[in-house]
């Protein structure tokens, strides 16, 4: 998390649609062929192995609601080279995965002008479960990646700004969507080996029987990293998944289990590694960590018939998480020292149903689509404890927690005319929540109970220009959630001075203007002018345990994408993102408008070969400087990598991978704050005083080579 601190399958888009053609062909996807429902061959018996309302490949001309919305095809994300499992979020136009502790820990986003922390305004989903965690013990929205098993992802889905009706909390910057497979096309097993005691193995394979389907998955990990302390990471994932039915109806029951521990290095002070104090992947507390666990169970059921596409999903999630953090040294605590831990244990609870339907409003074709949402987050513990050596020494905050997040949504599109399609969305968001604080002096002060409520309302506009080029105009508001710990806190509990509140839920409006041309089914290119303002960017600070101040800000910026297939065997891809992030309103005294770290720039790319038994992958990311303080007086370094992914198939059941990561062996960050610390030594010069202001860094991976065998049995 930031430190917190007092401030210092495609169709050919040739094709030209009237409205009853458009209506048929959108009908089609959504009701996955009614005919085939009504008398299919083999009397609905034919199993699809992967169950899904929607296929991967959905935004195209005459398809596509906005220009920004897109899913990455399997053959592109599955052949980049990744860390880590977080990295596929990175298939996303314009986001930017990055880490600044233990493997362990999620990951830091960065999209559209936001240094998203671990997922604040970007909402990720995992097979139909949200990730994103409200009211963490680390961060709001914390979205944790590592129980992913990238082998078995087979679409990532993405949209971004608060245009659609059924994106709820956390999607203002934009959001994805990652779906597994419910069946293998064999069974594999894989070791992939590295330096730094990095070992990975994985298992999976699905049996089908009839309409039935089990398809199971195995991983272990083990890695120390390139860290003076070694990361120790320990990790195991399984899932296990059955799934019955057709095209056109069927069910799927889902079950995970995660479990890893690790050790971490945090970010150090940059004056430190310039006086040779510390090399740049040392350590300043060697007891930093955590470990985590999440045990879930997921199901979901739909029906595509002649009425419609309905889906009925439900899930529950048991959650565990235990963190030791450092970011300051001894500016605190000039004998213990500043670590802290943080402590999230809770239950998710919740539940969906969608129906969309073709229709008919003054004349004119249409599909509506609506349903309703609810998520129960029951924290038994939410904590933040002083610690020194994972000792705990004192308590700031140990809160339980109940919230209750419940939602309904509608959205009718229309065709106006040949060319001119549009929709018009209402969505509605109920948050109640009770806060019951624990700690004994300021806990009964901080706790409370209460609701908010807001509506946003959806808009767009596409127009095909010609049967290449459309056009797209989208509009709405949206809203994140604040942790409910700032709704009900009365008293800062470091010092006990009076606390703002926070509201629990915040609005954002935002707008974008878009462009799709598609000349053929393997060309895409898209550009997107977008802009979003938040009333307010107030939060609720997990490293403090108290309420951070802020000010309403406005992001905008432009986005482009080319999606190109050179030749049969050579594809390109190429993504920019340039954005601005102010704040709004008069600034405080001694502060400027730049919303610190946020993102400015971003390009990335990518070009694949695939021919015959060999399939390499060449990637390319560029996350350029930007302010690290609201003045711009201090800005980050640029970070540039490039990451090499080659598979080679020896046999028709033995495939070898060769994965090189940071090639050109830079020496870039992953992450940089800048922030006043301190450390025992400083303070034994006497040179501390209120602390040091400094950049603090946490480094990217040096050049890292790891090799792979797959069997395929």
């Amino acid at each position: 998390m930031t430190p917190r601190l007092p401030r210092p399958p495609a169709r050919s888009p040739a094709s030209r649609l009237s409205r009853r053609s458009h209506l048929l062909l959108v009908g089609s996807l959504l009701t996955g062929a009614a005919l085939a429902h009504d008398d299919p061959p083999d009397g609905g018996k034919t199993h699809l192995p992967e169950v899904e309302v929607r296929g991967p490949r959905d935004a195209a001309i005459g398809l596509a609601d906005s220009a920004s919305e897109g899913a990455a095809e399997k053959e592109s994300f599955q052949s980049r080279p990744k860390l880590r499992p977080g990295d596929i979020v990175e298939a996303v136009p314009g986001v930017v995965a990055t880490q600044h502790s233990g493997d362990g820990k999620a990951n830091q986003y960065f999209l559209r002008g936001f240094n998203l922390d671990h997922g604040t305004d970007f909402a990720i989903t995992v097979d139909g479960m949200p990730v994103n965690m409200p009211s963490h013990g680390h961060g709001q929205g914390y979205s944790d990646l590592n129980f992913l098993i990238p082998e078995l992802v087979s679409g990532v889905r993405y949209r971004k700004g608060p245009y659609f009706a059924d994106g709820g909390d956390f999607s203002l910057a934009g959001s994805a969507s990652l779906d597994y497979v419910s069946a293998l096309d064999a069974p594999f097993s894989e070791v992939t080996l590295g330096p730094h005691g990095f070992r990975r193995a994985v298992a999976a394979g699905s049996r089908t029987v009839g309409d039935q389907t089990w398809m199971g998955a195995l991983e272990l990990e083990g890695n120390d990293g390139p860290w003076d302390v070694a990361e120790n990471l320990r990790k195991a994932n399984a899932v296990l998944r059955y799934s019955q039915g057709s095209q056109a109806r069927g069910f799927a029951l889902t079950a995970m289990a995660y479990r890893s521990r690790w050790t971490s290095t945090d970010q150090i002070p940059q004056r430190l590694v310039d006086s040779g104090e510390l090399g740049r992947f040392g350590s300043l507390n060697p007891t930093d960590g955590g470990s985590s666990r999440r045990l879930s169970l997921s199901g979901k059921w739909f029906d595509k018939g002649p009425h419609g596409d309905t889906e009925l999903a439900f899930y529950a999630i048991d959650y565990r998480f235990d963190l030791f953090s450092d970011f300051t040294y001894f500016l605190n605590n000039p004998v213990d020292g500043d670590q802290f831990e943080q402590v999230d244990r809770r239950q998710v609870y919740g539940a969906q149903a969608s129906h969309r339907v073709a229709n008919r409003i003054a004349g004119l074709d249409g599909v509506v689509n609506f349903g309703a949402q609810w998520r129960g987050d029951r924290i038994s513990q939410v904590g933040l404890y002083n610690t020194e050596a994972r000792e705990r020494l004192s308590t700031v905050r140990d809160d339980r927690v109940s919230q209750d997040l419940l939602s309904v949504y509608g959205q009718q599109m229309v065709n106006f005319t040949e060319r001119l399609r549009g929709y018009a969305g209402l969505r509605g968001d109920v948050l109640r929540y009770d806060v019951d604080g624990r700690e004994p002096v300021y806990g009964a002060a901080n706790s409370g109970r209460g609701h908010d409520a807001i509506a946003s309302p959806k808009f767009g506009l596409a127009y095909t220009v010609t049967p290449t080029h459309e056009l797209y105009a989208n509009a709405g508001t949206g809203y994140h959630s604040n942790d409910v710990r700032g709704a009900t806190i009365a008293t800062n509990p470091q010092d006990g001075s009076a606390a703002t509140r926070v509201p629990a839920l915040v609005k954002g409006s935002g707008s974008e203007l878009g462009w799709r041309w598609q000349p053929a089914p393997d060309t895409t290119a898209t550009v997107a002018l977008w802009q979003l303002q938040l009333d307010s960017e107030l939060v609720y600070v997990g490293d403090a345990g108290s309420t951070e101040p802020g000010r309403a800000s406005k992001r905008r910026g432009l986005e482009a994408t080319l999606r190109h297939r050179l030749s049969p065997v050579w594809r390109v891809e190429a993504d920019v993102a340039l954005s601005r992030a102010r704040f709004r309103g008069v600034a405080p005294e001694d502060e400027g408008d730049h919303v610190d770290n946020a993102v400015e720039k971003v390009v990335a790319g990518g070009l694949t070969y695939s021919s015959g038994p060999l399939t390499a992958t060449l990637r390319l990311r560029y996350l350029g400087p930007r302010a690290l303080d609201t003045n711009d007086s201090v800005r980050s370094r640029s970070a540039t990598l490039l990451n090499l992914g080659t598979r080679y198939a020896l046999t028709p059941a033995l495939t070898l991978g060769l994965d090189v990561f940071n090639i050109a062996g830079r020496k870039g960050n992953d992450i940089e704050y800048y922030y006043a610390s301190c450390t025992a030594r400083e303070v034994a010069s006497g040179g501390c005083g209120a602390g040091i202001d400094d950049r603090h860094v946490h480094p990217m991976e040096p050049r890292t080579v790891r090799v792979s065998a797959r069997m395929t049995f």
